[in-house]
């Protein structure tokens, strides 16, 4: 059984929340599954609804379709 932690994605750039995101695992994040998206507060464009950044690009990763995280473009809170 895959032990989920619920953490919240924030743009680096303006600090507007992104995600609320059921993430598996300790390590960096890389990417996010969409199914694993548990609140969406983006317009769903993979752009900052406040400041426009692109923070993350469509991706199939493992059979599965998943934002890939652009390193240095959010941060994390758990």
């Amino acid at each position: 059984m895959i032990n989920f932690n619920t953490i919240k994605i924030y743009c680096s750039g303006c600090s507007s929340l992104l995600y609320e995101y059921h993430k598996a695992g300790s390590g960096l994040l890389v990417k996010c599954y969409k199914d694993r998206i548990k609140e969406d507060y983006t317009r769903g464009d993979l752009r900052c609804p406040k400041c426009g950044s692109e923070f993350a690009r469509e991706r199939m990763i493992h059979g599965k379709p998943a934002h890939k995280i652009i390193q240095g473009k959010v941060y994390v809170k758990t």
